[in-house]
């Protein structure tokens, strides 16, 4: 079950009474309230009802107002004269006070006046309220008396004329059946320190209000294990349950259904608690589930199902909405998002961890019984709060853990808490683990203890590899909150720390009988003693663990079955026949080779990533990298010509990126005909690239950025026909071949250069682009001296073109209407000394304009359209002669960062 702790006092009030009766005394006194207060006390229930003698001047007692805040319910009974009593008008201002901020429950009992005068203060109650304007009572008081009055009538309440048709004996035990319900309902202890929990409980009520009333609603609660699911619940439970004719909470769900016969039970256990009986058997799950369509049907029930992990619960429990009454509401909680596919979008929430100052307040409540840390502590609860990562659990559990103790003790403990996670923390969080296939599993270990912030593309790749279906395997832990959603395999560092701690267990005392090596001591010990074993899948080398010593690869000999290997800025000499064969992942960062060996274990390995190494070349048995399919070579400085391809025809990545003595592409790169990306960023001595690179037929990135020597681009470049970014600022390019032209997906073409300093080694003109693909969303062409002629004519047609940058050009004016560019969103015309004329800038769509350091624009038309929203830059630009409001403009340099790359190369730092 998942914690139930996240605040300051207990979650549950301690009421002094069950029921504060609020009323107009010389209407109901000696009538409807006698009956009422009598019939309240006949049934035990315990009621406040005020004296005549407290009840002087024009201002409640403070000794009532606390009588208020210690009430469980407060029954208001809006009569006749009701408004034209001060007294009960500030009553009925602190009462709804209480029910917003101590969850107090108000019933709104309307005797022979109808809702809709109390809520427009009309009809005879609308004169004793026009009583009080005469007195002088100031606007904000008579403010606060309306608004409370119109609130009070929205709320649900017993209109005595509709509910029992003026009988006032039904009438007060329709009421009695309902305080009955609420008074006997025990709430459930929600938490010690309930920290945060009102705001989460606020959302999630946000989710309901969106619904109809009179529909069945359900929502599911997600996250992580320790996150405080159950303690939303539970918070949910206690304000929500006098609303319904039953309710029913079932805890730890997941527990109780895997005991014997378990699912009947909790059926059995439903029914009971719905039905108020005991005397509900079920014999089977099948029967159970018609008991609970065919008993419960016609019910307004509340149900919670807590840490539910098999779709079987919720089909034996809460299958169809159609099993309940109308009004019925229906909380599961779970650490699987999978489990609520049924549920609409907006009945799912994602449990949130706590923010700083929430943490910071939980965690020093329960280790300091106070909101704050002492000022010896300060510093060490921070690093322990960051360590717990906003999880209550956490929070909660080393709190409590380090209550009483010395800062020597806490650092002591801290040190040792890092090493090895808590156990109370560690059992929560495992479970989730232990519900995940073997298969699920071994990815889960390997994220956790070798690619933890690596992209999702390359470990995929990896795990594929080694026979694991990683993309489902992935989606499954995302889904049960093991990582976290997106391009990159992130999860919260306790869990991270879980699953180290599961591969640590599984020999506690003999770190090279583990499937996985990764803390940095343990593999020191290991290889230096050539320790290791066959179990060893992954091998984590930390850089520096190894500094200035050299070790041998009989270090490796015995652990055949090594997949994924981490070797970054280490010295190996050796055998290299020895690593094992099996190696499908391998990191070898800084690698001093000069030369790859002829017998390295080239066969099945799927991602090589070799930066600033100081490889020159590599030998003939590249040919054998058959299965690799990412190969990271940046800022090799000493390579002067790649490896023949031919051997690897299943690369798909290559990074060259910083290779800056690289000389020669290996004609072979043409016959990659799988590979998608291609990047050679900073590659100063490349002179021209290989005409078979127009070969490569599912090329789609090309980034040539700052390959200054490279002067042309092959002519059948246009054969490339899914290239979609082509990056080529800051090199010796003049001129592009025609046939670009056929490339018709193009989507970014950058030319030009970045570098202002550098704008005169890019004064000729770029010409020739008569035509350009629609598909093209971002253009750059900067510092190219271009005239009005030559910026092609089709720019101005492109209907998918989002940012366009000019800057540094020598045209004069544009003249040109920007509306047509209807995508248009971003315009950089930066240090353009000659623009004089900006004709038509009308864009409702462009949010980004920047023309600084143009000191001969004269004039911009179309300014009045642009959308109030947008980010302006026109600093210095000195000669502008049309007015405008300097106010509108953003002061601010705007930065735009003008290439997206795929995520999956991002951590190869290609770009």
């Amino acid at each position: 079950m998942d914690t139930q702790f996240i605040q300051g006092e207990s979650s549950i009030t301690k009421w002094n009474y069950d029921v504060f009766l609020s009323f107009r005394g010389e209407d109901t006194r000696k009538t409807f309230i006698g009956h009422f207060y009598t019939r309240l006390c006949q049934v035990g229930v315990d009621t406040f009802i005020d004296d005549e003698e407290l009840r002087k001047g024009d201002v409640i007692s403070t000794k009532l107002e606390k009588t208020i805040e210690v009430s469980r319910i407060s029954v208001v009974v809006f009569s006749k004269n009701y408004a034209s009593s001060s007294w009960c008008l500030d009553e009925l201002v602190k009462i709804l006070e209480c029910r917003d901020k101590l969850k107090q429950i108000v019933l709104p009992v309307f005797y022979d006046v109808d809702p809709s005068q109390v809520r427009n203060q009309s009809g005879c109650f609308g004169e004793g309220f026009a009583m009080r304007k005469e007195r002088s009572f100031g606007d904000e008081r008579m403010e606060k008396w309306k608004a409370a009055l119109t609130e009070a009538a929205n709320l649900s309440g017993w209109d005595l004329q509709n509910v029992a048709n003026g009988h006032e004996s039904k009438f007060i035990e329709s009421i009695i059946k309902q305080v009955l319900q609420v008074v006997n309902q025990t709430p459930l202890d929600v938490a010690w320190h309930p920290i945060g929990v009102d705001t989460r409980v606020e959302h999630i009520e946000l989710l309901l209000q969106n619904e109809c009333e009179d529909e069945v609603r359900m929502v599911g609660i997600y996250g992580v294990g320790g996150i405080g699911k159950t303690t939303l619940a539970k918070a949910i439970y206690n304000q929500t349950c006098h609303r319904f004719d039953s309710s029913c909470f079932l805890s730890n769900v997941r527990a109780e259904a895997d005991a014997f016969n378990g699912l009947v039970k909790l059926q059995e256990q439903l029914l009971n608690q719905i039905l108020k009986t005991k005397d509900v058997k079920v014999s089977s799950v099948a029967e159970g589930v018609n008991l609970i369509k065919t008993k419960l049907g016609s019910k307004k029930v509340l149900i919670i199902l807590d840490d539910i992990d098999h779709m079987s619960q919720l089909e034996s429990l809460t299958r169809e909405r159609s099993w309940f009454g109308a009004g019925s509401l229906i909380v599961v909680t779970t650490r699987d998002e999978h489990l609520l596919c049924r549920l609409r979008e907006n009945e799912r929430y994602e449990a949130k961890l706590l923010n700083d100052n929430e943490a910071l307040q939980l965690f020093s409540l329960h280790a300091f019984n106070g909101s704050f840390p002492p000022h010896e502590y300060v510093n060490l609860a921070k690093d322990i709060i960051k360590y717990s990562g906003g999880l209550p659990l956490a929070l909660v559990t080393l709190g409590s853990h380090l209550q009483g103790r010395s800062t020597e003790e806490w650092r002591y403990e801290f040190k040792k808490l890092r090493a090895i996670p808590h156990r109370d923390i560690q059992k929560i969080l495992q479970i989730s683990f232990d519900g995940l296939d073997r298969d699920i599993q071994s990815v889960f270990l390997d994220i956790a203890c070798a690619f933890h912030g690596f992209s999702k593309d390359e470990v995929c790749k990896t795990l594929n590899a080694c026979g694991f279906s990683s993309e489902s395997a992935i989606a499954t832990l995302v889904q049960r909150q093991l990582l976290q959603r997106g391009h990159f395999l992130v999860m919260h560092d306790l869990v991270r720390d879980m699953g180290r701690e599961i591969v640590s267990m599984e020999s506690p005392r003999d770190p090279g009988k583990r499937s996985r090596l990764f803390n940095p001591q343990e593999v020191r010990d290991v290889l230096q003693g050539n320790k290791g074993s066959e179990n060893v899948e992954v091998l984590v080398v930390e850089r520096g663990a190894f500094k200035g010593m050299n070790l041998s690869t009989k270090a490796f000999q015995k652990m055949i079955n090594l997949r994924v290997l981490n070797i970054d800025d280490l010295n190996i000499s050796g055998d290299f026949e020895l690593l094992s064969k099996e190696l499908r992942w391998l990191s070898w960062e800084e690698c001093p080779l000069k030369c790859i060996p002829s017998n390295f274990p080239f066969e099945k390995l799927v991602v090589l990533n070799m930066r600033e190494s100081n490889i020159q070349e590599f030998s003939s048995n590249f040919q054998h990298c058959r299965n690799l399919k990412d190969l990271n070579l940046a800022n090799c400085k000493h390579l002067g010509r790649t490896p023949n391809f031919n051997g690897s025809l299943s690369l798909e990545t290559l990074c060259l990126t910083g290779c800056s003595n690289l000389k020669e592409i290996h004609p072979s790169i043409g016959n990659l005909n799988r590979l998608t990306g291609l990047f050679m960023m900073d590659c100063k001595k490349i002179s021209n690239l290989p005409s078979s690179i127009c070969k490569l037929k599912s090329l789609q990135y090309l980034n040539i950025r700052s390959c200054s020597s490279l002067l042309t681009l092959p002519v059948d470049i246009g054969d490339m026909q899914s290239l979609r970014h082509l990056l080529a600022c800051d090199t010796g390019i003049k001129q592009l071949p025609r046939s670009l032209e056929m490339i018709r997906d193009l989507s970014i073409l950058e030319l030009g250069t970045r570098n202002v300093e550098n704008k005169r080694s890019f004064s000729g003109r770029i010409v020739q682009i008569q035509s350009l693909s629609s598909s093209v969303s971002h253009l750059s062409l900067t510092y190219c001296n271009l005239s009005e002629a030559d910026i092609p004519g089709d720019v101005w047609s492109l209907s998918s073109l989002q940012h366009l940058d000019l800057s540094g050009n020598s045209f004069r004016c544009l003249h040109f209407d920007f509306s047509k560019l209807r995508s248009l969103t971003s315009l950089f015309l930066n240090n353009c000394e000659n623009l004089h004329t900006l004709s038509s800038l009308s864009n409702k769509n462009l949010c980004k304009l920047e023309i600084a350091n143009c000191e001969k624009l004269v004039d911009i038309t179309g300014f009045d359209n642009l959308p109030l929203q947008g980010q302006i830059d026109m600093r210095y630009c000195t000669s502008l002669q049309n007015p405008f409001n300097e106010g509108f403009f953003s002061a601010a340099a705007l930065s735009f960062l003008p290439v997206s790359m795929p995520p999956s190369l991002s951590s190869s730092h290609c770009l």
